[in-house]
């Protein structure tokens, strides 16, 4: 078990790398009153994947903290 669940990670990052090597391509993101945001296209995509996270952990912690009071 212990060398499939590393292998099943090898091979995830592997996807993950070329995944990022195929989508290098700047994009520009428009936001209010003017401002834009030019990055390559995988780092706009991480970038709002890590903020989905972050917002979803948030939303359960205080989820949570209403159950324990």
């Amino acid at each position: 078990m212990y060398f499939f669940n590393w292998l099943l990670n090898i091979i995830l990052f592997l996807f993950l790398v070329s995944f990022a090597a195929k989508n290098t391509e700047i994009i520009t993101i428009h936001y209010y009153f003017g401002f834009e945001w030019q990055t390559p296209l995988i780092v706009a995509l991480l970038a709002f994947f890590a903020l989905g996270i972050i917002l979803g952990y948030f939303f359960c912690l205080i989820k949570r903290l209403r159950k324990k009071l």
